[in-house]
C-alpha cells in the first residue's frame, strides 16, 4: 500500500467510528493492516481535520495533549463520558465487527 492509499485507508477507518465510540491509534493501525500508532497519528495530524479525529485517542484513554480541551468537548458532545480527563475504553471502544 503506498502512502496515498494508507492515508485514505486511515481516514476511511476513522470515518467509520460512530458517535459515542472511540478507537485508539493502534486500533486504527490494526484495522488498516499496516503501520502503527505513530503512523496513524501522523496521518491524523496532517489530514484528519475532515473526519471525526476526536474519536481517536491514546491507548491510555487520555486525549492528545495538543488538543485535549477541544477533544474532550467533542467527545462529550458525542455522548462519551470523560472522567478526570480520561475515557474508559472498556465502555466505549469501537469494534468494527459490530457495525450495522
Amino acid at each position: 500500500m503506498d502512502r496515498e492509499e494508507y492515508v485514505e485507508a486511515v481516514l476511511v477507518a476513522v470515518e467509520s467510528i460512530p458517535a459515542g465510540r472511540v478507537a485508539t491509534y493502534g486500533d486504527i493501525a490494526e484495522y488498516v493492516g499496516q503501520g502503527g500508532p505513530r503512523q496513524v497519528g501522523a496521518v491524523m495530524r496532517e489530514y484528519g481535520g475532515a473526519v471525526g479525529w476526536w474519536r481517536v485517542i491514546r491507548a491510555s484513554g487520555i486525549p492528545a495533549d495538543e488538543v485535549v480541551d477541544q477533544q474532550i468537548q467533542l467527545l462529550r458532545g458525542d455522548g462519551v463520558r470523560v472522567t478526570n480527563g480520561k475515557v474508559n475504553l472498556r465502555e466505549v471502544r469501537w469494534n468494527p465487527e459490530e457495525q450495522p
